[in-house]
């Protein structure tokens, strides 16, 4: 079973998936071991072959490239629960089919401004559909592989639609909106992640202070909520059975095992059956099972029955975070339990496990990029009981007892207090300590860190115990390659449509653009925020702001709020914050970071826009970059007049390759020997304009684009070939193109 695990686990870092051949082979290989009693092996190819066969079927389940930017007719059935977005709504279809096109099962779609849509309801849309993508960052979120993990083939924006067809057998939905309606103290989205396992609702806020906490397992359900309600069902009959309240012709273990089993199931059918719900019933069937045949269960081998159980059933649940998170929760927890002489206080019971679980997991945190929670053995302490005893008993017996009147909604109402309660707590202690965005951890510290946290697991007693704990802290504090003097370590972010780079000299920091802002997704919080974080950035010397526009300067304010700035510069202060205290840019200004000379221009004849933008060059050892903005052609013919014309290294296209930028007197006095592009994939301004393209070309520039190469990472002042996100190849990223894609022209 172990060896099958492992064959399951490794599709999550294959580069690429085996040919059918290699496939056959391997089936092949696997059965002729088995009867040489070679199990270990023959059991590792059987997982492995059988989680490369699942995968390929959702490769090719994606959308076809010739549709990629086609708007198309189509008939779907709505699954899930939809969500309601700031201005909109996103939901997924099941069964789609199109007249003239085939189409993926599963698509993924987002209505903005659109009417309510509820699931089971049968639409016929006019789509826009685009092949599963996202944004591409070094150690962030991957968008792509979280869709192919929820086997969604395409997604899409809708244009127009009509209903064909009413919900049915859409009892999720109804009972979401009946507890959407019900009153509950304002924490009516909370009550409903708690039953539902949806989420959608809750605040931003929410979110953040949930994560700032380490208390998102808590709303979104998870095996400890099964646990409880299963063993309260156990515990129910079992007390009934002991003071003669059972009926003597029923024997009371089978049916307290049976109706545990059936709550776990019924509670998980009501949440969605997600990997956590899949892994606790799978348990707790487990437990139930061999307390009905009166025999000791053991502490393993159940997780790796249910980490089996999982994987068959859906091998690419080891590309989503959860999936490590609840099983390394699990088997922390049965390490620390397991093996122990004597029992444990009823404050060691309660104490001990929430700082067991936060050494258990930090390695896992790590390797995942995840944001560590200071605060969380301390708001588990409290929380986890108070959601456990008193929130959840409330929320799902009021969910019940919503057909009779008054007693229903008062319990929602009585658990939506509790949990407002405890939001308005959490909230006092994520405000004085905010989760931890750890730097970026070599392998080999990783490794030893990993093993310390084994260490500290371990019951006391066991030889060089105490050396986890230094072990432990080389994840914490790994030592840092500092940047050689006189050179720069510039990263271009993937942001989408807008902008937004990193320099780093030796002992200073630069942030040129903040990365858009769109209604609730704000590429400041979600990408500059985290990416400047990861790098070890305690403070940033200058944010310099190009201009004033949403896509170069939306994210500025949540940088601003979560780290400190010392100047921040602007080639328009109209339009930015107060609170910035943005500077205008002036032309000439020029200072000299660690060996690297910087210089601002900006044309004095702009009115405002773009081309207002604030110009930086930077010179390193020799080898120059050019940071643009968004400058038309009328600022690009005064900057030739500048010192700033001259040839140079790096070019970061004018105005996301526009054609309205990038001019050829321009173009050629400066003859780029590789050009950045920042825009997003698909985007309606048909950024980069093909004619832009090919001028670049016409003089051997080298074109990093980050719609189809993610984030580009280059060490400038070193002549050194630049490090792009998607040459980090994984077998669900298609291979870097051979050259730009560019839009229509426009």
């Amino acid at each position: 079973m172990f060896a099958f695990a492992l064959g399951l686990l490794a599709l999550r870092y294959l580069p690429a998936l085996p040919s059918v051949g290699w496939l056959f082979a391997m089936l092949v290989v696997a059965l002729m071991l088995l009867p040489f009693r070679t199990y270990w092996l023959a059991f590792f190819l059987l997982g492995l072959s059988w989680a490369c066969l699942s995968a390929q079927w959702a490769l090719d389940d994606r959308l076809r490239p010739t549709l990629d930017g086609q708007t198309r007719w189509l008939e779907g059935r709505v699954v899930g629960l939809p969500q309601q977005t700031g201005s909109g709504v996103r939901f997924e279809l099941a069964d789609s089919r199109s007249r003239h096109a085939r189409l993926p099962k599963r698509i993924q779609v987002s209505w903005h401004g659109g009417p309510p849509v509820r699931s089971g309801e049968r639409w016929r849309l006019a789509v826009t559909l685009k092949r599963p993508s996202g944004l591409l960052n070094f150690h962030g979120f991957d968008r792509e592989a979280w869709l192919l993990a929820q086997r969604i083939g395409a997604t899409g924006s809708v244009k127009d639609g009509v209903r064909l067809t009413p919900a049915r057998n859409a009892w999720r939905d109804n009972v979401r909106q009946r507890l959407l309606a019900v009153d509950a103290q304002g924490r009516e989205a909370a009550v409903a992640a708690l039953v539902l396992g949806d989420g959608s609702g809750l605040a931003p806020q929410d979110w953040r202070v949930l994560q700032a906490t380490g208390t998102v397992h808590l709303l979104v359900i998870s095996g400890q909520h099964i646990g409880l309600l299963s063993g309260l069902i156990y515990g129910l009959i079992a007390g009934m059975a002991r003071y003669g309240c059972w009926p003597r012709t029923l024997p009371w273990l089978p049916w307290a095992c049976g109706l545990a089993f059936a709550a776990a199931l019924g509670y998980g059918l009501l949440a969605g059956f997600g990997v956590p719900v899949q892994r606790a019933c799978v348990m707790v069937g487990l437990v139930l099972l061999w307390r009905l045949r009166f025999r000791h269960l053991g502490v393993w081998w159940p997780l790796l029955l249910a980490l089996n159980g999982v994987l068959v059933l859906e091998p690419l649940a080891s590309l989503q975070a959860g999936f490590w998170l609840s099983f390394a929760a699990v088997a922390v927890l049965v390490l620390a339990f397991s093996g122990r002489l004597g029992a444990w206080s009823f404050w060691h019971v309660w104490t001990r496990p929430q700082w067991l679980i936060a050494i258990g997991l930090l390695p896992i945190l790590l390797v995942l990029g995840l944001p560590i929670s200071l605060s969380a053995p301390l708001a588990n302490l409290f929380a986890v009981p108070w959601i456990s005893l008193v929130v959840l008993p409330l929320a799902l017996l009021g969910t019940a007892l919503l057909p009779v009147p008054w007693l229903g909604e008062g319990l929602l109402w009585l658990a939506g207090g509790a949990l407002d309660g405890l939001f308005k707590g959490l909230e006092l202690l994520a405000g004085q300590v905010p989760a931890w965005v750890p730097g970026e951890v070599p392998l080999g510290y990783w490794l030893i860190s990993l093993l310390g946290a084994v260490l500290l697991l371990l019951p006391k007693g066991v030889p060089f115990r105490l050396l986890g704990w230094p072990m432990l802290l080389l994840a914490v504090f790994p030592p840092r390659e500092p940047v050689p003097h006189g050179q720069v370590d510039v990263v271009q972010l993937d942001v989408g449509q807008g902008q937004a780079l990193i320099l780093r000299t030796r002992n200073h920091t630069l942030l040129y653009d903040a990365g858009p802002r769109l209604g609730m997704a704000d590429m400041g919080a979600q990408v500059v925020l985290p990416a400047l974080k990861k790098l070890g950035v305690g403070q940033l010397d200058l944010m310099l702001l190009s201009h004033a526009d949403a896509d170069h300067a939306g994210g500025a304010a949540a940088v601003a709020r979560g780290l400190a700035i010392r100047r921040v510069v602007g080639g328009e202060t109209e339009g930015l914050p107060a609170f910035l205290g943005t500077q205008p840019c002036v032309s000439g200004e020029r200072w000299e970071w660690d060996g690297v000379v910087f210089e601002l221009w900006q044309w004095p004849d702009a009115i405002e826009g773009n081309a207002k933008s604030c110009v930086l060059q930077v010179q390193a050892s020799g080898e120059r970059l050019l940071l643009t903005g968004d400058i038309d052609r009328a600022a690009e013919r005064a900057l030739l007049a500048s010192p700033l014309a001259v040839p140079t290294d790096w070019l970061q296209a004018p105005h996301h390759g526009s054609r309205s930028s990038s001019s050829w007197p321009f173009v050629q006095r400066l003859s780029p020997t590789s050009v950045l592009i920042s825009r997003g994939r698909g985007n309606g301004f048909g950024h980069p304009h093909r004619q832009v393209i090919e001028r670049y070309q016409a003089l051997g520039s080298r074109i990093y684009d980050s719609a189809e190469q993610g984030a580009v990472r280059l060490r400038l002042g070193a002549f050194a070939p630049p490090v792009v996100a998607r040459s980090q190849r994984r077998f669900w990223r298609e291979a870097l193109p051979s050259g730009p894609v560019v839009g229509e022209p426009r």
